[in-house]
């Protein structure tokens, strides 16, 4: 019995190490196995994910994956940074942070264990050193923020790349530091990878020696001083990616060799003014009367909600729906991610994506309303 246990393990493994495998393709099968649940934290866990049948991953480190999940009913979607290295091409992880509240982080730390299946779409996403090599590289990152960069790490360690990496990642304890012990191991194979958290304060079993406090000029120039000669990526809460950019920019940092990455559900994409811009003009075009408006106006209904939202034909559903007021679950805003795909109940729109919302969902009359412009009036099913 043992031997042939021991032989089915084998063919296993040599089932998904072989150089042969096909693509791993959620356009043919978006279903993925949940292998292996690791607690990094207290409250941040890591999925190692893989595809029914033995299939490899390739991705660029630094992307993400949609999930598609039903929670209570309700269909959403939500973007998880891959933590995991493209260099491991066997399986692909996540790692996820419990948050207060949040259906789908509670959801998945909850319910997920070893054998589960999830449906996921990607890998995507343009937040990655690949599209920008240089010979120096700080990363830094805040809470569960330090995924994608994770993975640019892993790949680096991976490869023996004898790249400079000064990692900077700020937690609230040494207890909420994630990856710690794999980031120190790194630094000790690698002379060239230096690895500084910071902590605001102490664990309740470990008083904090190393970097106190929060990310300030002075203590970045502390850990890194040549950071000016480096590409920085960025990635964490909005405020310390705020903070992060201000101590940049008032340091005279080339702001061209600054990229960051953020899924955050509940604020409008700073990054895109000119879109904001766009909505508050055609508002005016709206309340100056038809004589002075220049394109068609149409009525969007959302079905759950009872709500009726007038939208220029040359706004975004979306955009026009959250300067009314509305919350609604989107994140990256550029039709990519998939967080913000919705039913649509009847009426035409033009849509332009990214990637976000595969033909089978289109041909379902499934739209991507952040990059949806109306063509007539609308229902949609949110």
């Amino acid at each position: 019995m043992a031997d042939a246990v021991t032989a089915g393990t084998g063919e296993a493994i040599a089932g998904f190490l072989d150089p042969a495998l096909p693509l791993w393709n959620p356009e043919e099968d978006d279903v993925l196995v949940v292998r292996q649940v690791r607690p990094e934290t207290h409250d941040v866990k890591t999925f190692v994910l893989a595809p029914k049948t033995p299939r490899r991953f390739a991705y660029q480190p630094g992307q993400f994956l949609t999930l598609e999940l039903e929670v209570g009913g309700e269909k959403l979607n939500r973007c998880y940074t891959i933590a995991s290295a493209p260099t491991r091409p066997g399986t692909i992880a996540i790692t996820v942070k419990r948050v207060p509240g949040g259906p789908v982080s509670n959801f998945l730390h909850d319910t997920l264990v070893a054998g589960s299946e999830i449906r996921a779409v990607g890998p995507m996403g343009d937040f990655t050193c690949l599209a920008h090599p240089a010979p120096k590289y700080l990363f830094l990152s805040g809470g569960s923020g330090i995924t994608p960069l994770m993975s640019m790490a892993r790949s680096f360690h991976d490869l023996a790349e004898a790249r400079d990496i000064v990692f900077v990642h700020a937690a609230r304890t040494p207890a909420d530091i994630v990856f710690r012990d794999e980031l120190g191991l790194m630094a000790r194979n690698q002379p060239s990878f230096r690895f500084a958290p910071i902590c605001e304060g102490d664990a309740p079993f470990e008083r904090w020696s190393g970097f106190r406090g929060r990310l300030t000029p002075a203590l970045l120039k502390e850990i890194a001083p040549d950071f000016m000669q480096r590409e920085v990526f960025v990635c964490g809460p909005s405020p310390f990616m705020a903070a992060a950019r201000t101590i940049l920019k008032d340091a005279g940092f080339d702001m061209a060799r600054h990229h960051e990455e953020s899924f955050n559900f509940a604020e409008l994409a700073a990054a895109e003014p000119e879109v904001a811009a766009e909505v508050i003009a055609a508002e005016a075009a709206i309340e100056a009367g038809p004589a002075v408006a220049t394109v068609p106006v149409y009525k969007v209904e959302f079905a759950k909600s009872k709500r009726v939202v007038e939208v220029p034909a040359d706004v975004f559903v979306l955009e026009a729906a959250r300067r009314a007021g509305m919350r609604l679950p989107s994140s990256c805003t550029k039709g990519m991610c998939g967080t913000c795909k919705s039913k649509l109940v009847s009426g035409t729109v033009e849509m332009k994506h990214a990637g976000g919302i595969r033909q089978r969902e289109i041909d379902a009359g499934l739209v991507l309303i952040c990059c949806a412009k109306p063509t007539s009036d609308l229902v949609i099913e949110k």
